[in-house]
Parts: structure tokens; C-alpha cells; sequence
């Protein structure tokens, strides 16, 4: 190869090399090169027809690999109280609680990173100072006791005599025997105050309370006999008549029925929860040969809005935040 023509050969690769390079050749769109600010977004140039990409995600991808740029996730305690210390370990000064008192699932949350109070001060695109992403949480569900999901769901049905004893039989140690007070129906500053509330729940429903074993007793051996009566009543003034069947319902000894028609039961609303003291109306049904029974109780949702109300009222008060009711926006 001559000189003339190895200077030639050199000329084409280095032209070639430098066509590489500068088809190759990636360029940065950003005002601080020098300084990578991994808040904004990091876009270059790349070769393929001079393609703009975004690595943003990456960057932050890479900010993240030693250290979370912010908290977020969502614990679920499986106590209040653990709610609670989570809620002391996190909180800051926007803190907040949220409690939904949903019947069949409440649950209290606490959000750590809430958004501040005020109203939204954003003016431009550098964003709004109070606001918050809301994504650090923890939620309790607070779990139904058994025995408050026994009476709940036997109250929703008929029971015949021998389902109605084994029913009786297996929370016997909820029904709570009437103390003298309440067998005795009068009112009394002598009382004490659940007394006279169940007095003047009876009073209410016309009721009178049972024990235990007399609803034990007829479960097992409640027999109703039942008698029609023909009455004829006539209007005077037109001389309409109108026949009338009554049915009267009695002991097998022929004397009037007199049934307990009401009982008290003191059961947990939620698990390990303290008792709450509820009447439960005691109904029976004759058609024909078959006899049902019932159990209705009486105020239930009352009960359930007071024992939220204080497991939700020692929440706020242990950890000092502010409490509201429903569900919480995200």
C-alpha cells in the first residue's frame, strides 16, 4: 500500500468514527447538569432519530436504592392498642384519625401524613405547601365478639323448641337472672341506673323479665293449647253483624298462658370487650301443630354506636389526635 493510499484508508475511518460519535452521542436537557435535582424531571437525546426520553423514574429509581425518599404503606394492627402505639410512634402535627362506624365492618385509621389544615394555598407550579401525600396509614378492623354475632344472627330467624333450647344452652352465661329490683318494675333512686333503664325498658315494651331457668324450662317442655271463641258483634245503629274468632292460648292445666316475654343478656360488642347490658324480647308463634320462637333485640344499634364511640373516644384521647367520622379520601 502506497502512502497516498494508507492516508486515504485513515481519512475514512476517523471520518467514519467521528459519524459514530456523533450519531451516538446522547445530549442532557437540564438547566443544572451539575447539580442533579432528583425532585425534577431529568430528560435527554438519545441516537434513534434524536428520541427524547424521560429518566425521571430512574433517577428516583437510584435516589431510593439506599434510603425511601418518604414513608408510605399501610399496617393493619390486629389491636386497638397497637393502633394506638403506631399512631404515637408516627404522628406528627397533621396527624389525624378517621373512624367509620359501618355496622358489619368499623374500622379506625390513622393517617401520619395527613394533609395540613387551611385551605389550598397553591398559586403556581411549584405546588401546594400544605398538602400531603397521605399514604403513610394504619387501619384496625375492629373484630365482632362471637357471642355479639350469635344473638345478631339467632335474631334474624324462627327457631322451633329443641333448636331455640340449644341455642338457650350454649350462651346460657350471657342471660343475666333479673335482680329484685327489676322483678319488682318500680323505678327507684334506691336502684341503680342499669336497673332502673331495664325498668323502664319493660315498661316500654309492656314486658316482664324472665330467668334463665324458665327459658331453659320452656324450650324443653313450652306446650301451647290453643281455643277459638265465636264472638257475634251487631252495629245498633245500621243492624250489621260481624263475626269474630278468638284464639286464646293456655297451659296444659287449662289456665291462662302467662309467658316471660323478656330477658337480659350482657354481652361484648367487640372481641375482648367489655359486656353491655341489652333486653331481648322473647316472642312465640302457634299455626296449627307447629310452634316457633323468637328473639328480637331491643336497641342493639344503640348499644353498638356507644361501645364505638368509647373505644374510638380512648383512641383520640391516648394519642392526642383529631378524630372525624367516615372514611378518608385515597
Amino acid at each position: 500500500m502506497t502512502p497516498l493510499e494508507a492516508n486515504e484508508l485513515k481519512n475514512t475511518a476517523q471520518t467514519v468514527a467521528d459519524l459514530m460519535t456523533t450519531l451516538g452521542a446522547h445530549e442532557a436537557i437540564t438547566p443544572t447538569p451539575d447539580a442533579v435535582d432528583f425532585s425534577k424531571a431529568h430528560i435527554i437525546t438519545l441516537p434513534d432519530g434524536r428520541k427524547v426520553a424521560d429518566l425521571s423514574e430512574h433517577h428516583r429509581k437510584a435516589a431510593e436504592f439506599l434510603k425511601p425518599a418518604r414513608r408510605k404503606g399501610h399496617a393493619r394492627p390486629k389491636t386497638l392498642q397497637s393502633l394506638i402505639d403506631w399512631s404515637n410512634r408516627f404522628k406528627g402535627e397533621t396527624s389525624v384519625l378517621y373512624a367509620n362506624p359501618d355496622m358489619a365492618s368499623p374500622t379506625i385509621t390513622c393517617i401520619a401524613d395527613y394533609h395540613a389544615e387551611g385551605p389550598a394555598t397553591a398559586t403556581d407550579i411549584t405546588g401546594d405547601p400544605t398538602a400531603r401525600h397521605c399514604s403513610h396509614r394504619a387501619t384496625y378492623a375492629f373484630p365482632l365478639s362471637n357471642e355479639w354475632k350469635a344473638w345478631m344472627a339467632v335474631a334474624q330467624t324462627e327457631l322451633d323448641k329443641d333448636e331455640m333450647g340449644e341455642f338457650i344452652e350454649k350462651y346460657a352465661l350471657d342471660v343475666m337472672d333479673p335482680t329484685p329490683a327489676i322483678i319488682a318494675g318500680e323505678i327507684s333512686d334506691a336502684n341503680e341506673g342499669w336497673e332502673n333503664r331495664l325498668i323502664e325498658t319493660a315498661q316500654r315494651l309492656e314486658g316482664k323479665y324472665g330467668q334463665l331457668s324458665e327459658l331453659l324450662h320452656m324450650s324443653k317442655h313450652f306446650e301451647v293449647h290453643e281455643t277459638s271463641n265465636l264472638k257475634v258483634v251487631t252495629n245498633r245503629d245500621t243492624g250489621e253483624k260481624e263475626i269474630q274468632f278468638l284464639n286464646e292460648h293456655s297451659a296444659p292445666d287449662g289456665q291462662p298462658l302467662r309467658v316471660p316475654n323478656l330477658i337480659t343478656i350482657a354481652i361484648p360488642v367487640f372481641l375482648n370487650g367489655a359486656p353491655y347490658r341489652m333486653t331481648v324480647r322473647f316472642r312465640y308463634r302457634k299455626s296449627g301443630q307447629t310452634l316457633k320462637f323468637s328473639l328480637s333485640i331491643y336497641n342493639w344499634e344503640r348499644v353498638f354506636e356507644a361501645a364505638f364511640e368509647e373505644a374510638t373516644a380512648n383512641a383520640q384521647q391516648e394519642t392526642g389526635l383529631p378524630l372525624f367520622l367516615g372514611e378518608p379520601e385515597g
